[in-house]
This record gives C-alpha cells, sequence and structure tokens, in this order.
C-alpha cells in the first residue's frame, strides 16, 4: 500500500509538473488582444467587402480565408483583380497583430498601414482610396455606423483602422502547446514533445521564437548556403527587405514567419516553394543551420507544429489529418 501511495505520488507530482515559462524561447499566445468590439466589428464586415477592390470583384477575404485555409489563400503566389498574378505567397492573417512589422519585407509599421498595400496595389485590389471612400459613402450602413464611431466619419485612415482592429480579433489562443507550457503537462503527447525537444536542440528557435513562433526578427534565407543558387529569382519579392531599405546586407532578409499556422499555411516560403513540411523543413535545415535532419527527426518535429493552431471562436484550428500520417516520409521524394 506505502509503495503504491508513493508511486501515484510521484505520477502526480510529474503529470502536474509545471514549465518554466521564463526558460522557454515560445510563449503562450494572450486570449485577447485591447481593441474597440465596435469598430472590430465595422472592420469585419469591411474585411469582406468587395468594394474595397477596384472592380468589385475580391475582398481581403480573398487572399485571407479564414475559413479553411488557415487566413492565408492556399496559393504559391495570390492573384487579385483580373487575375493579376501577385509577387508573393499571402501569410496568414491570424495572429498578424502578434508581428513587429507586416508583410515579408518588413514595409509596414503596423496593422493599419499593412492595409493600404493590398488595397491599392495593382496586382492586388487595384483601387484608390477616394474610390473606396465614394462606394462606402453611398452605403447607409457604412455612412452611419463611421459617422458613429469616428468624429470625421469614412476617411482612409478610419476605413485601415476598423480594418486593422477586426485583425486584432484574429488571434488563435489556448492551442495544445500553448496548454503544455502552461503547465497541462498531458496536453501534448511523447511524440509532440520529443519534436519540442528537437526543435529546439536542431536551433529552429534561433528564430521561431516568442508567441507567435516567429514574426519578431528579420533573417537572411540562407545563411549557411545560397538558396538562390538552387532557387531562381522569379521578381522582386526574392530581393527581400532590400526593397525596402536599398542595403546590400538586406538582400535576401525577410521577416521571419510565424510557424503558428504552419500546418495549415502551405505551400511555404515568401515565393510558394515547397508543398509540403517535410521539404520545407528539410530545406530549412540546409540553408538556415547547415545540417541534415534525420526523417524520423522530421516528423517528431512536425508531429510539434501540429500543436501549434489553436482556437479561433472557440473553435479549434488544428486538423484532424496529418501529413505525415497521409503521406509517409519514406515514400517522399528528396527535393532538396
Amino acid at each position: 500500500m506505502l509503495i503504491t501511495s508513493l508511486f501515484s505520488l510521484l505520477l502526480f507530482a510529474h503529470s502536474a509538473q509545471a514549465v518554466d515559462l521564463a526558460l522557454e524561447p515560445i510563449q503562450p499566445i494572450p486570449d485577447r488582444l485591447q481593441y474597440d468590439a465596435g469598430k472590430a466589428e465595422l472592420g469585419e464586415k469591411l474585411f469582406f467587402d468587395n468594394r474595397l477592390s477596384g472592380d468589385n470583384s475580391i475582398s481581403c477575404a480573398h487572399c485571407h480565408n479564414l475559413e479553411d485555409k488557415g487566413g492565408a489563400d492556399g496559393l504559391k503566389r495570390s492573384f487579385g483583380v483580373e487575375g493579376r498574378v501577385g509577387l508573393a505567397n499571402s501569410p496568414t492573417v491570424f495572429n498578424a497583430a502578434l508581428n513587429f512589422k507586416q508583410f515579408w519585407d518588413g514595409r509596414a509599421e503596423t496593422l493599419e498601414e499593412q492595409v493600404d498595400g493590398p488595397v491599392t496595389a495593382h496586382g492586388e485590389m487595384a483601387s484608390e482610396w477616394p474610390a473606396v471612400i465614394n462606394k462606402l459613402t453611398a452605403d447607409a450602413y457604412y455612412k452611419k455606423t463611421f459617422s458613429r464611431l469616428y468624429d470625421d466619419g469614412i476617411t482612409a485612415a478610419n476605413i485601415k483602422h476598423a480594418i486593422a482592429e477586426f485583425e486584432r480579433t484574429l488571434i488563435t489562443p489556448n492551442s495544445r502547446f500553448d496548454r503544455y507550457l502552461k503547465g497541462e503537462a498531458d496536453a501534448i503527447t511523447v511524440e509532440e514533445k520529443k519534436g519540442y525537444r528537437q526543435f529546439k536542440e536542431y536551433g529552429c528557435t534561433a528564430c521561431h521564437q516568442g508567441a507567435n513562433v516567429g514574426g519578431n526578427l528579420f533573417q537572411v534565407l540562407g545563411v549557411m548556403g545560397n538558396f538562390f543558387d538552387d532557387h531562381p529569382i522569379e521578381n522582386s519579392s526574392d530581393l527581400g527587405r532590400f526593397n525596402v531599405t536599398g542595403k546590400v546586407s538586406d538582400k535576401h532578409r525577410y521577416k521571419v514567419p510565424s510557424l503558428r499556422l504552419a500546418v495549415l499555411t502551405a505551400p511555404y516560403f515568401h515565393n510558394g516553394a515547397y508543398d509540403s513540411l517535410y521539404d520545407a523543413i528539410r530545406t530549412m535545415a540546409k540553408y538556415q543551420l547547415g545540417r541534415e535532419i534525420p526523417d524520423d527527426d522530421v516528423r517528431s518535429i512536425i508531429s510539434f507544429l501540429y500543436t501549434l493552431p489553436g482556437e479561433f471562436k472557440g473553435e479549434s484550428l488544428e486538423p484532424k489529418e496529418r501529413e505525415h500520417l497521409i503521406f509517409p516520409i519514406k515514400n517522399r521524394k528528396d527535393s532538396r
């Protein structure tokens, strides 16, 4: 009886053992961010309104599908009005409020500033703010709501602010991994814990860290090897932050993407070069770490990545099917 009691006590202590967050490179996503509920509601309507585009054909949601694409669109590069192909892969809008800057090259400092890009870009919504304002002013709902929420009514700045307020609601807290970080030891499996340990040991957390598991620093694509020797330059987006600063040292430097929704947002990288997590991880290991990761370890790391999506509107975003079970690694062609 004494032995059984001691065993039960030890088992309880082990399962209840809390993770020391101060020592972890990844932090839980906050339950919510600060935003104005009325303006966020207005921003949500604007986010789905095709009238923000020049020909009234697409909305923000065209490239940022909140229903089944993890806040992205699943395309190598997004297309805009008249089928115009954009320059880069669309990142997820989920948790974008946690990024330190916006766009792959970090050219927008804030969510509000980011809205300006797709609305006016020729390859995206191809619109102009005076035209957008005229269309919204003709709508009774918008005219009344903007007048109630903003002293100066419908302006470009207020449209951008409202959409940004909505985007501040698009965070995905309470993932299984976040519950694990908060002390729920059994929220992730032994295999997933192994994957997290390897994610740290291989050095992935040097760039993928913080609450968003990325999105908080810039890094050159090709630290330990020239990525663009093996991947032909396709357009100006391949120059990365150089397009913003003009500094040679910023060539091929990008904002590190968040991995929170990575299991939902293939294809990967700024150019959508890879369709699978397996290929993306092997490529990152080669060019960023100068290492080759064995297949079993890749499998474990992918398992860990599946613990990262949280909840949106109270529903888990974690997919029920897993890539490495559907497409066994042993049958995958090595595309390095």
